[in-house]
């Protein structure tokens, strides 16, 4: 494995720089100044938090630890050409979907999950692909119902109080007759719509995502799922099946009162705040029969890049960023939740509704799965769900065909 080799030649090198210590002073001198670096490559978000940070480490190491920003996405996509070319980062930060990915492709190095970063089985899961570890868990997310207060005085439970809620004629969308915004998701974005498939049974791929020869999204359950959004759909303005500009009208129709519940992420908190909206934040209602309503659970991870040229210490930064102390200076500077589960305590002893929805949300949320194969379910996924919204297919033939499409992609792209 590539961690053990350069494992095993910094051993080596330890080894002869110990033999010519005892042979010569002078050339041992030398060799205690070489100075060590490290680059450390992430969105400028979090520029302040790492600079903050890694000052214990520098002085606990000797070690110098250089901070790069950029477009986090950007970087992944050039690492390939930047492992080739040896100018790749030695730490990364990747979202939990990319890590399993460029880690099958050779583009990361394998990672060992610190005693010290406390994570989960979920979190696990996350970075493992194959049965190697790619990558330290560092963020999770996961959607999250937010509600207006000055609307309802509490956020629904289930969804048969949405279904009653969206009954209020003072949710009735202006322009559109019998129709409402009382409670709206984007349901024709497949990541937003899992959740609700899920919860009734369907899934991406078996063997908690890692088979891409066993598609449950034509099942019997997500079937029923797809024709319970549909019902929702017919109550909808005409404007949420655009699949392009259902999220900005959901945000329009929510900041400007119109709206009661919605479901988004973490990440909307920002926006929300901005516009001066009155909201609390909750974990999804249940669905009928009290179903969860499983969302993919996500995030990101501390990542080493193949070509990393300090693996081993690279590591050891890594783990740095994961203990405790670290990830509840994480929360402190972002507010994102940490994975770290001792630093997640901490952040829910700080009694902010988003936090604490998450970390509840989180606890049924699924696992996205991060095999190479997901990238060809997204679209088909997207399209499955607004031909059956919008009346172009019925449920059961819409499913069907998105999963041989997303078969036959499978078998032509990677020969499953």
């Amino acid at each position: 494995m590539k961690h053990k080799l350069l494992k095993s030649v910094a051993l080596l090198a330890a080894s002869t720089a110990v033999l010519a210590a005892c042979s010569n002073s002078s050339s041992s001198s030398s060799s205690s100044e070489t100075s060590k670096e490290l680059t450390i490559y992430v969105d400028q978000g979090y520029e302040a938090y790492i600079n903050d940070v890694k000052t214990s480490f520098e002085e606990e190491n000797g070690v110098t630890v250089t901070v790069k920003t950029g477009d986090a996405l950007t970087g992944l996509d050039n690492l390939s050409l930047d492992n080739q070319s040896g100018s790749a980062p030695d730490v990364m930060m990747a979202p939990y979907d990319r890590v399993g990915s460029l880690g099958a492709d050779g583009q990361l190095a394998e990672v060992t999950l610190a005693e010290t970063s406390k994570t989960d089985d979920v979190t696990e899961t996350l970075v493992t692909s194959g049965g190697k570890v790619y990558g330290s868990p560092a963020v999770i997310e996961t959607l999250v119902a937010y509600y207006n207060k000055d609307l309802v005085s509490a956020a629904p439970k289930t969804f048969a109080e949405l279904e009653e809620l969206a009954k209020d004629s003072k949710y009735a969308f202006e322009g559109e007759t019998g129709k409402t915004t009382a409670f709206l998701a984007d349901w024709t974005n497949f990541y937003y719509a899992y959740g609700l498939l899920s919860g009734y049974g369907g899934y991406v791929f078996g063997e908690n995502g890692t088979d891409p020869k066993d598609i449950g999204l034509a099942n019997d359950g997500a079937v029923k799922a797809i024709e319970y959004a549909k019902t929702w759909y017919e109550k909808w303005p005409q404007g949420l099946q655009d699949t392009s500009a259902a999220g900005n009208l959901i945000q329009t129709q929510f900041t400007e009162g119109k709206t009661a519940v919605i479901i988004d992420g973490p990440w909307k908190a920002a926006a929300l705040t901005e516009a001066g909206v009155n909201y609390g934040v909750a974990t999804i209602p249940t669905l009928e029969g009290g179903k969860q309503y499983s969302a993919f659970g996500g995030g990101k991870a501390w990542v080493i890049p193949a070509g990393s040229k300090n693996a081993e210490l690279a590591q050891k930064f890594v783990d740095h960023l994961t203990a405790t102390d670290q990830q509840k200076a994480l929360y402190d500077a972002t507010n994102e939740v940490p994975a770290n589960t001792e630093a997640r305590d901490y952040a829910v002893s700080k009694n902010d509704e988003l936090t604490t929805a998450v970390i509840e949300q989180f606890a049924s949320a699924q696992p996205m799965p991060n095999i190479s194969e997901m990238s060809t379910v997204w679209e088909p996924a997207a399209n499955m769900l607004f031909e059956a919204v919008s009346g172009k297919k019925d449920a059961k033939t819409a499913a069907t065909d998105a999963v041989k499409l997303i078969e036959d992609t499978i078998a032509q792209k990677y020969g499953n």
